[in-house]
């Protein structure tokens, strides 16, 4: 899965968290969460994980094809 930036950046900012929280309670690592805003793949359950970090739906952070 490929995650959009823009609309990851715009859930967080919402939340008002850091990357370093993010990634804390997605349960991923810091590298993960930076890979991902590269626009790196990722599995989907890591897409899940960050989705539910942010408290939003994985439809709204996945970059659309």
């Amino acid at each position: 899965m490929n995650i959009a930036r823009n609309l990851m950046e715009i859930a967080q900012a919402n939340r008002q968290m850091t990357d370093a929280e993010v990634a804390r309670l997605a349960g991923i690592s810091a590298q993960t969460l930076c890979a991902v805003k590269r626009g790196e793949n990722c599995k989907p359950a890591t897409a899940g994980k960050i989705a539910a970090a942010l408290g939003v739906s994985v439809e709204s952070i996945v970059r659309k094809e």
